[in-house]
Order: C-alpha cells, then sequence, then structure tokens
C-alpha cells in the first residue's frame, strides 16, 4: 500500500482528542466487575500452575469465557477509538508479581501475540529504574532510568503496561494523539505537514545495536484508504544524521519535525495517568504516542516504581503503508538474533532481570 494525499482539512473522529477534554471525564476506564477478576485470576493462577514455556502458549489455552465485554470494548478502542484504554480492578498488592504478571500475559494473549522486547527475546519486560542513570549517559534504556521521555512510538502494533508499584512521586503516564498533533500542524503549517507522508531515515543503531545496517526508513504518518497512522520518535531521526549516507534533512523537513514535537508538548494535549497498583493500559501504537513523566522513587528498593510491560502484534488487517514503523524487525527479534539469557517461564520473566539495562 503506498501513501495518499491527505485533504488539507482536518482528520475527524475518536482518536483525534485532547488530554484536556478527557482528564474530568472516566470514559476511557474500563472498572472491571467481579466476574471478569475472577476469570482472570482463575487464568492466572492455571499459567502459573501449568509453568509452560511463553513462547509456546496461545490464548486458547486460557480462555476467559467472563471477560468477553472486556477483550472486546479493549480491541474496539484501540482499533477504531480513540486507541487507548486503561483497566482498573485488579488487586495486584494482594496476587504477588508472579501471579500478576501471569494475570497481565493472559489478558496480551487475547488481544494479539506476545513479542520479544530486547535482545534476549524476553516477552514480558519491565519499567523499573535499575541505577541513577540518566538518558544522557551512554547506554542507558529509557525503561530503566527515571528522567521525563519524549513522546515516541514502540516497535510493535500494541504496547501494555501494568502497575505493580507507583512511584513516590511522578512519573505520569503521558498520551498523546496523533491525529490531534497532525491536525494541529495542518492548521499552523498546511505547506509542511504533506512532509510527514514522505520516507524519513531513523537511526537503527541507536534503537539496537547489533542492527545489520545503519538504518531504516519511515513515513511518520500513513494515510491509506482513509485510516490515518503515526510513527513517531523525532530523536531518531535527527540521530540518524550522524550517518554519512543518510540524505541531508531540507530546513523544511527540519521545521515540520520540531514543529511535531512542539506541539506534542503544549499544555492540553497530553493525558496524565496516574496509575494506580494493578491498573493495565492497552495502546496502539499508530493512533497516540507515549511518554512518562519523571518521578523519584521511594528509597526503598521493593517499593521502587515498577511496571510490567508487553509488546503485541495485533493483526487486524489495518491498512498501513509500506514498510511504516519499524519493519525491520520481524516479531520483534532484535537484528542481531536472541542472546543467551531470555525469562520464558512465568516466575522468571516476572522478575526483573538487573543484569541488563543497568
Amino acid at each position: 500500500m503506498t501513501n495518499t494525499t491527505i485533504a488539507l482539512e482536518p482528520i475527524s473522529g475518536p482518536s483525534a482528542w485532547r488530554g484536556d477534554e478527557l482528564a474530568g471525564t472516566t470514559e476511557w476506564i474500563y472498572e472491571l466487575a467481579p466476574g471478569e477478576i475472577a476469570d482472570l485470576e482463575a487464568a492466572g493462577r492455571k499459567l502459573v500452575a501449568d509453568d509452560p514455556d511463553l513462547r509456546t502458549v496461545t490464548a486458547a489455552d486460557y480462555p476467559l469465557p467472563a471477560c468477553t465485554r472486556l477483550n472486546e470494548e479493549s480491541g474496539r478502542q484501540m482499533d477504531t477509538g480513540r486507541g487507548f484504554i486503561l483497566i482498573r480492578g485488579l488487586k495486584t498488592e494482594e496476587y504477588g508479581d508472579v501471579l500478576a504478571g501471569a494475570i497481565f500475559f493472559v489478558m496480551g494473549l487475547h488481544l494479539g501475540q506476545p513479542i520479544g522486547q530486547n535482545q534476549m527475546g524476553d516477552l514480558l519486560d519491565h519499567v523499573i529504574a535499575t541505577s541513577d542513570k540518566t538518558l544522557a549517559d551512554e547506554g542507558a534504556k529509557p525503561s530503566r532510568v527515571r528522567d521525563r521521555l519524549p513522546f515516541h512510538s514502540d516497535s510493535s502494533d500494541v504496547v501494555a503496561l501494568m502497575c505493580l508499584r507507583g512511584a513516590r512521586e511522578g512519573g505520569a503516564s503521558s498520551l498523546v494523539s496523533g491525529t490531534t498533533i497532525y491536525n494541529e500542524v495542518l492548521r499552523r503549517r498546511p505547506d509542511l505537514a504533506p512532509l510527514l507522508l514522505e520516507p524519513f531515515h531513523w537511526d537503527w543503531k541507536a534503537q539496537d545495536p547489533d542492527a545489520p545496517e545503519n538504518t531504516y526508513s519511515s513515513p511518520v504518518v500513513s494515510y491509506v484508504d482513509g485510516i490515518f497512522s503515526v510513527y513517531a520518535g523525532m530523536s531518531m531521526i535527527f540521530s540518524a544524521q550522524r550517518f554519512a549516507e543518510v540524505p541531508r534533512l531540507t530546513p523544511e523537513q527540519t521545521q515540520v519535525l520540531n514543529l511535531f514535537d512542539e506541539i506534542s508538548q503544549e499544555p492540553g494535549l497530553a493525558l496524565d495517568m496516574n496509575f494506580q497498583p494493578g491498573d493495565v493500559q492497552w495502546l496502539l501504537n499508530y493512533a497516540a504516542l507515549h511518554s512518562r513523566t519523571g518521578y523519584l522513587d521511594f528509597p526503598e528498593p521493593e517499593r521502587r516504581r515498577h511496571l510490567l510491560r508487553l509488546w503485541l502484534k495485533r493483526d487486524v488487517g489495518r491498512p498501513l503503508v509500506e514498510k511504516f514503523g519499524k519493519h525491520v524487525v520481524t516479531m520483534g527479534e532484535p537484528a542481531g538474533g536472541l542472546l543467551p539469557g531470555g525469562r520464558f517461564a512465568i516466575a522468571d520473566a516476572a522478575q526483573p532481570n538487573f543484569e541488563w539495562g543497568n
């Protein structure tokens, strides 16, 4: 599929939201019913008892008969709604991390196929500060520091988070609508907006040190058959300029990339979610960008801010321009192949790997 020119009119629909309009509502929060909670807990306990290789399990192995409405609403919001949903009501503080991780993994199985997130191929990863590094430090991993993160897309169709423990202060999950950002670019600079549909070079080496090529290419915006999708993380486009073989960005390209980033940071656009333990957030990467506010941890290691993360492949036939997003990753496998040390049993996967990402 190829990009078609977007008419110079704003894109409408449920994905074109503003955070300041949603913040005073609960329409984006799904409160679990007692029967749904019981169903999820039973499936999680079965996964813990079975102790399978997580790479082999399917949704059919762990049915959720009471969660039909939950799964349908989660999928609808991601695919054709706002692009995200927050699920609330799980009692993770009572479960312990292993059962919580098992429940989260089963939930993911019913919405897509979990894919590897790091060089070891781990299907369940952790967002937890493992050192006092900052993003400015060489080798720092965004999921392992406490800094505020820029808005970006991940290397999957869906990214999901489960909160085990919140921060002492800060650490809100921030989402912003890609459609709303594009509409603002279009309103302010209609001459520059179409450039976002053209391919840019992205720094592949900065994302995967063992990548076989320095860069890959993708547009920021896909518009096929009337469906708008976004893929962003402008720092990777600017970083790709370090390679001599990459064409230099034109002044107009630089302007539109900077404008896109500037708009994403403007007051009122983003929705900040202060996670409660047990909250689960599902996000379609093509609809919204995500970030995190900076935070302070509790001094005790066992009370550190700790989120579990899933990346899912979710194939619902969404039309996308060819080679859109991080298309160079097949099913999430790292460019250089899997390294030893992957954790594919739930008891291991639910615990952070402190030997990686420090």
